[in-house]
């Protein structure tokens, strides 16, 4: 190929050979290609495009110059570090151009950063950007729990973190854990490690795999780049989204990557996050102990105060006996004065059944004599005209038959029937007077009854009726309110004041 362009320079004639457009490129990209071969190239990235077909493009510059390089989409996921817009960055893979532009590039196939300056770098742009979304403010973290049920862990089933939490665990208060396996390093260890965050996430609290109450991202020390993937956004973005409290422990001490500063809780070492997650058992009890005791002590003294100011009190009130003297004086009185006004209240009571008994008995008794006084006057009223009625037909009857009769014969059966009537009207009066005896004696008794029961045959042993303006008095209450009192006795009525009882 040289030759054929030296012969070319030697001859200008008109014999000089013509080249298509397309050898020309094809010929420049095997010089590119063939001399060039595998390079290695350091520099600053500058415009850095993703296009749709998944190529991605970007240049790589100095101060004087910029070179084009691009991966293709089945290259891009063996990049270990996606490029950044002013990262400085240690590219490596083969030189092409393209012949349809006439333009060259770098095919780029590995990447990583110039240095531990440059990774510190392009850290402290992330850490600008994400603080100032507000993913490190402190209001936004959550608060651990005291005592978790259960404990997610997310780091590597190899090396001595895992055994490290777990036996640290068992020494202070045995839990539950649940270890979800990443890759720590490497280009695999973001994403794993925000799987593990979205996966714990995800679960159901109280399913058959319950959802943790705490999660761990934990990882052993190392350089800046062993770390790198816990300073990915990705990851610090899913531990900010976690809504489970999480505790970073990834490093030492001294190392410190971005998720710590989005964490809940940043722990300095793996076994310090096991210390920070649960409480020590042993201690624990001690505490309960101690307050414990400190309970009892303080209701003991409690009590001890209440009963010293319970009897300094005692002391200043009176005697049982004092308090009780004048109730019992007056109980006394009271005793003495309940049968004079029992047997008060039972007379008034008994006088006042009386006068009702008798009130009742009088007037059934009176009604019932006047009832059969009415009765006698009837009946005598009807039998005066009756019997004079019978005796004219009686009468009428003789004279009729006595027409067709002899005169002697006659005569004797009128007097006869005469006499016989005299008879039937003495007996009829004789009944008459004995039923009116009758019911004069009963009229009489009746009346002696009346007046033994009445309230007046009550007078004359001994009572008297008081009587006040609304009637007869039969209390205390209405004698006092009555002011003047008229008094019955059997022989006559007096007027008189009330005084106060005393």
């Amino acid at each position: 190929m040289n030759d054929l362009f030296e012969n070319a320079e030697q001859d200008h004639g008109d014999n000089t050979p013509e080249f298509s457009v397309s050898e020309i490129a094809g010929t420049v990209r095997k010089l590119l290609e063939g001399e060039m071969g595998w390079v290695r190239v350091r520099g600053e990235v500058g415009r850095v495009v993703v296009a749709r077909s998944g190529h991605l493009y970007f240049d790589l510059k100095d101060d004087k110059s910029v070179l084009s390089c691009m991966t293709w989409k089945g290259q891009v996921r063996g990049l270990e570090l996606m490029p950044e817009e002013g990262m400085e960055v240690i590219v490596e893979g083969k030189m092409t151009a393209s012949g349809f532009s006439s333009k060259f590039g770098l095919n780029v196939q590995r990447i990583s950063v110039a240095g531990e300056g440059a990774l510190m770098a392009m850290l402290e742009r992330r850490k600008k950007a994400l603080a100032a979304e507000g993913l490190f403010a402190p209001e936004r973290k959550q608060p651990l729990p005291y005592l978790p049920e259960i404990i997610g862990v997310v780091t590597s089933l190899q090396g001595a973190v895992i055994r490290d939490i777990l036996h640290r665990l068992r020494d202070r208060f045995p839990r539950k854990v649940l270890i979800w396996p990443v890759a720590v390093q490497g280009k695999e260890c973001a994403p794993e490690v925000v799987r593990a965050i979205n996966g714990f996430n995800a679960l159901t609290p109280g399913g058959a795999l319950p959802r943790p109450d705490l999660l761990i991202v934990a990882r052993g020390g190392g350089s800046i780049e062993d770390l790198w993937g816990f300073n990915e956004e990705i990851v610090a973005r899913a531990a900010a989204a976690s809504r489970i409290p999480l505790i970073s422990a990834v490093g030492h001490e001294t190392d410190t990557t971005l998720i710590d500063y989005v964490a809940d809780q940043r722990a300095p070492t793996p076994t310090a996050a096991a210390e920070m997650a649960v409480p020590v058992r042993l201690e624990l009890a001690a505490w309960v102990s101690e307050q414990e005791a400190r309970l009892a002590r303080a209701v003991g003294q409690g009590v001890d105060r209440r009963r010293q100011r319970l009897a300094d009190v005692a002391r200043a009130l009176p005697r049982a006996d004092a308090l009780l003297n004048d109730p019992r004086q007056r109980l006394d009185r009271a005793e003495e004065r309940l049968a004079t006004a029992l047997d008060r209240m039972v007379e008034r009571k008994r006088a006042g059944l009386q006068r009702t008994e008798s009130g009742l008995r009088a007037t059934a008794l009176l009604a019932r004599v006047r009832m059969e006084q009415r009765r006698v006057k009837e009946l005598g009223a009807r039998l005066q005209p009756g019997l004079a009625r019978d005796l004219a037909q009686k009468r009428d009857s003789l004279t009729r038959s006595a027409s067709g009769l002899r005169a002697g014969p006659l005569r004797a059966r009128i007097e006869t029937g005469g006499a016989d009537v005299q008879r039937h009207a003495r007996r009829l009066a004789s009944v008459i007077g004995a039923r009116l005896q009758s019911a004069t004696d009963r009229l009489a008794a009746l009346e002696r009854m009346r007046r033994t029961l009445g309230y007046q045959a009550t007078l004359e042993r001994g009572y008297a009726v008081v009587r006040g303006a609304d009637g007869v008095v039969t209390g205390v209450e209405t004698a006092r309110s009555s002011g003047s009192l008229e008094v019955e006795f059997h022989d006559g009525r007096i007027a008189t004041e009330v005084s106060e009882d005393r």
